[in-house]
């Protein structure tokens, strides 16, 4: 296939979208059957009744789902082919919750034996370390497990770990990701090494940020155990590197590998979502799993008009292409989530944040947009004034779940009250007519109209669980790959990532004073000398 914007089904919905650019969301509110706009999966419910979408705009997106080879891609991503072209990779984080007794044989090679068995091995491990069998160099028990990652190896378990907060019984988790200092010092005020854990997640061992602050921490704890030799019975790897990780000083029974078809930003269900387990335990951090593989299990039998992550794909490709909107707000109602928006930010933009396509040429699309959010009711006391009333339009994903875990007189329904009205708002908005009528002064009615036409998508679930959280992650993770799939590009490279890191390297030496060290701009080497006079 050639470019996609060559297809009649994508000139097709170009002619559709002019036809809705001068209607007003009001006007598709008002189609018989709007509320009726509902798919669920994997215990989801996903309402697009507030997208500015007909039900002739969706039969053209389907369309284009199949002109662009959609099905075979999605059977391609499980089946193990090696659809991460650029590096040659398959692409399998959906083998890590595989059902039992499933098997994905790549390069001979089955997949989902071997995510069991290393999972299996997690679970022995966490097991004894939460009974007290496996403990610290002094004999004390482990009450604490620092995990220190970047990327994927971060955001994801500190995601998790704050989702299911109140469900932690095990070890307390705390994480370490930025290379500024002031990150690792902070997270280890006030712990105990005798009590400690810590996991250094890298799968090469050599992630710059990552080993400066397992040096850093392993000094800690050097300097806080009874002798230096001891400092393995408190160490973990989350590596593929055995023979590094031994040289720093991790036991090698205690290496958790993983492989190069997980990519950092669909691994934490991985050895890299070990510190949820530690937190959680193994039973919970099942229940995790259990909601991505019924997510998994949707996105391959569903058929397109219901599948949840289809519907969100190709809702985002509308949103972004076809009404020109660029950015999108991802709004959880739900304190546990509210660090989703900074984790779906790597998953969405670090996959979809590419300008060439598959087959290296530029793409003729706009590609991911800008993601970004808050948890409500926070944001509406912020941003929600430039999301009603701003010059842009923004997309929105408002998450909600029907019941709280910690209700208070009646508390959960204003947040419900809240999200549901904010949703309203953002796609009818409130006319001129309608301030009128309400008796609004004359000179205050234009500050006050709200255009209205923010699409948004309605998440819903009857409580945050572990299950449920699971099916949401895998409910972003597919959405991603449906748009890709439509943009033609790789969602499952990043090297826009890796350049950066190699410039940085080749700048410390300069930093340290060795002119010579890096050819660099003009513009650089004054910074550089800046921030010299001010060491």
């Amino acid at each position: 296939m050639g470019k996609v914007t060559d297809t009649p089904q994508w000139h097709t919905l170009e002619q559709a979208a002019q036809q809705v650019r001068r209607t007003h969301m009001r006007d598709i509110a008002a189609d018989p059957g709007r509320g009726r706009t509902v798919a669920s999966g994997a215990g989801l419910h996903l309402d697009w009744s507030r997208q500015r979408v007909s039900a002739e705009v969706l039969a053209g997106l389907l369309e284009l789902a199949r002109a662009c080879g959609l099905h075979q891609r999605v059977e391609a991503m499980f089946t193990g082919e090696r659809i991460n072209a650029t590096e040659k990779r398959a692409v399998l984080h959906t083998a890590l919750r595989a059902a039992p007794g499933k098997h994905v044989i790549v390069d001979g090679v089955d997949c989902v034996a071997l995510a069991s068995a290393t999972r299996a091995a997690m679970a022995t491990f966490t097991d004894a370390v939460l009974s007290g069998a496996a403990r610290g160099c002094t004999g004390a028990q482990f009450t604490d497990v620092v995990n220190i990652g970047i990327g994927g190896s971060d955001l994801g378990p500190v995601m998790v770990a704050e989702a299911l907060r109140d469900q932690v019984t095990g070890l307390r988790p705390h994480f370490i990701s930025n290379i500024d200092p002031t990150d690792a010092f902070e997270t280890l005020r006030g712990l105990n090494p005798e009590t400690t854990l810590v996991l250094i997640a890298s799968k090469t061992f050599t992630t710059a940020e990552t080993m400066a602050n397992a040096r850093l921490v392993r000094q800690w704890l050097v300097d806080g155990l009874p002798a230096a030799s001891d400092v393995g019975q408190h160490l973990v790897a989350l590596s593929t590197a055995v023979g590094l990780a031994s040289d720093f000083g991790v036991l090698p029974e205690r290496v958790f590998g993983f492989w190069d078809w997980v990519g950092g930003r669909y691994s934490v269900a991985s050895a890299i979502g070990l510190s949820v387990m530690l937190a959680v335990g193994v039973d919970t951090f099942e229940e995790l799993l259990a909601g991505m593989r019924a997510m998994d299990e949707h996105f391959l039998a569903a058929p397109s008009g219901e599948n949840l992550p289809v519907l969100m794909g190709l809702l985002g490709v509308w949103n972004r292409d076809f009404l020109d909107i660029p950015t999108r707000a991802v709004l959880p109602y739900e304190q546990y989530l509210h660090r989703l928006p900074a984790y779906l930010q790597q998953l969405t933009m670090e996959s979809n944040g590419k300008s060439v396509g598959l087959d290296g040429t530029p793409v003729t699309v706009q590609t991911a947009p800008i993601l970004w959010g808050e948890p409500g009711t926070n944001g509406q006391h912020s941003f929600h004034q430039l999301i009603h009333q701003g010059t842009q339009a923004v997309a929105c994903d408002v998450i909600v779940f029907a019941r709280s875990r910690h209700d208070a007189a009646g508390q959960h329904l204003t947040l419900l009250a809240n999200a549901l009205a904010q949703a309203q708002v953002m796609a009818l908005g409130r006319s001129a007519t309608e301030l009128a009528e309400a008796g609004v002064a004359a000179d205050l009615i234009a500050h006050k109209v709200m255009p209205g036409n923010r699409p948004c998508t309605l998440i819903s679930a009857p409580m945050l669980t572990a299950h449920a959280l699971g099916a949401l992650i895998a409910l972003y993770e597919h959405a991603t790959f449906v748009e890709g799939v439509i943009w033609g590009i790789n969602s499952f490279d990043q090297w826009g990532v890796e350049y950066g890191k190699e410039v940085a390297t080749a700048l410390v030496p300069l930093l340290q004073g060795d002119r010579a060290a890096a050819d660099v701009p003009e513009f650089t080497q004054a910074s550089v000398e800046l921030l010299r006079s001010m060491q």
